[in-house]
């Protein structure tokens, strides 16, 4: 393990990038990275990292925003509830912790949408806490070298991931280990292209000298995905539009939308000039149906389409849906998918 630890250190010291959030050791930026980085790559995440430290230097500016405004900022990056558990947590820590960010690893680890993971890098990066930060790159750097084969999403691979990543910890810089082997993994040990020439632990990884580089890690589970098909309704009025605020627990939850209606199958064009519309209130022509676009989430896979509808004569707003001028739509956080629509009908941009 001392040769593993030190050979992995060498390298990091050399080859780790210089990253906006490794400046110092402030657990709100540190914080706020991990949440952006959570189904993120780095290079995208960078620049909503600025954004947000820009608008919200402090917990308490982000617990003092306007949730609309949060979710705006963070549009494009997808996972919204993340946004949304940031705000909330941001709320926790200025109402029970007077805006000082908790440093201890359970306090941490109760704020909203913060795992075992997340905490453990938080605790360990910024206050120096001996907790493993086990993520995927972790995961498959440990299944490789040691060898293990037991699945990293069952229980017994968890535990028997968290208790070797728990001894190799120990007597460590825990900030400095836990970056180390998330570096290691996200730059050499990847998962595809594996990079075994240059590795500086080839010579006593197991699954080089065993020829399974490309098996390790392995996994049981397949993420099952259901199909939805959603059809979009663009009410064009001349100088606004309609749009429409998701609520519920599903996705998107809490953004503006067209006004939508969803489908247990595929509607051809035929059959959605048949179909009522959202509003049929309102007297509308067909001005044009988009062609379907493919939206691909991790559980599920949305066929969407866009109904372009011009309205005729006088207009009674119908609640809840609200009319917003189409110089304003920009203002308004939608989904990437409602965002494409807009561009393609000239509008939100």
């Amino acid at each position: 393990m001392d040769n593993f630890h030190t050979n992995i250190y060498t390298w990091y010291n050399i080859n780790k990038r210089d990253l906006p959030w490794r400046k110092d050791r402030d657990p709100y930026k540190i914080w706020l990275s991990e949440i952006i980085l959570q189904q993120t790559r780095v290079e995208q995440g960078k620049n909503y990292f600025y954004r947000f430290v820009e608008h919200y230097p402090t917990v308490n500016d982000l617990a003092n925003a306007h949730e609309d405004e949060v979710l705006k900022l963070w549009q494009g990056l997808g996972y919204y509830s993340r946004a949304r558990n940031l705000h909330a947590s941001a709320k926790i820590i200025a109402a029970q912790y007077n805006g000082t960010f908790p440093n201890d690893y359970k306090s941490i680890l109760a704020l909203k949408g913060v795992g075992p993971y997340t905490a453990a890098a938080i605790s360990s990066i910024a206050f120096n806490l001996p907790y493993p930060a086990v993520d995927g790159n972790i995961y498959r750097v440990l299944s490789r070298y040691y060898g293990i084969e037991t699945p990293i999403d069952s229980s017994a691979g968890k535990k028997e991931f968290q208790e070797l990543a728990e001894e190799l910890i120990r007597g460590q810089d825990p900030g400095m280990h836990n970056q180390a082997l998330m570096e290691f993994g996200a730059l050499q040990c990847v998962p595809k292209s594996t990079k075994c020439g240059n590795c500086p632990v080839v010579d006593s990884c197991f699954a080089f000298k065993n020829g399974l580089v490309s098996q390790l890690p392995i996994k049981e589970k397949k993420t099952k995905q259901r199909h939805r098909y959603f059809y979009y309704y663009l009410y064009d009025m001349g100088d606004s539009i309609l749009l429409d605020k998701r609520s519920g627990n599903d996705i998107w939850q809490n953004l503006y939308q067209l006004p939508l209606v969803e489908h247990e199958k595929a509607l051809s064009d035929s059959e959605l000039f048949e179909a009522d519309h959202p509003v049929t209130s309102l007297q509308v022509n067909i001005k044009s149906i988009s062609g379907q676009k493919k939206h691909v989430l991790s559980h599920q896979i949305i066929h969407a389409k866009l109904i372009y509808l011009e309205v005729q004569g006088n207009f009674n707003n119908p609640s809840p849906l609200i009319r917003v001028n189409k110089k304003d739509i920009s203002k308004f956080a939608v989904s990437r998918l409602v965002e494409q629509f807009l561009h393609e009908a000239g509008l939100g941009l």
